[in-house]
């Protein structure tokens, strides 16, 4: 890697902090608000999809936790760790501890006091809405 030091040295201290000082602020996130009466005993993450998929997935699901939105996405709450060993497939979006860019607002409350939606479920249902085959069964490469 070249530096500013010169070409094949590491790039030094001062030179990393400069560098992350000019990066663009990044917009400010928030915790989606989980409704007064619900509990969240599997912690809290979130996953996003664009606002034109919502309505695909919704009868898929055999059950509708929490859902927002901002405007461009629908945001699911899931149990935390939602995302372990089990990449989402593009377009969506995964907020570990459902911290989300801007503000969004409740768009669906489940009965009952957990807010989640099955992960599982969700991730077939937006595999199938996108065409994606599941993570599981494509060939393993040799």
């Amino acid at each position: 890697m070249s530096g500013a030091d010169g070409p094949g040295r590491p790039l030094g201290l001062d030179t990393l902090v400069h560098l992350g000082r000019r990066q663009p602020p990044s917009a400010p996130v928030r915790r989606l608000p989980v409704p007064a009466g619900m509990t969240v005993p599997l912690g809290c993450d979130a996953v996003a999809v664009p606002d034109r998929l919502g309505p695909l997935i919704v009868p898929r699901l055999p059950r509708v936790g929490c859902v927002y939105t901002d405007g461009a996405r629908w945001w699911w709450i899931v149990p935390s760790d939602s995302d372990y060993a089990l990449p989402w497939p593009a377009p969506a979006l995964y907020a570990p501890g459902a911290l989300v860019p801007g503000a969004a607002r409740l768009i669906h409350r489940p009965e009952g006091t957990v807010p989640y939606t099955p992960p599982i479920p969700l991730y077939l249902a937006l595999c199938r809405v996108t065409g994606t085959t599941p993570e599981w069964s494509r060939p393993l490469s040799a």
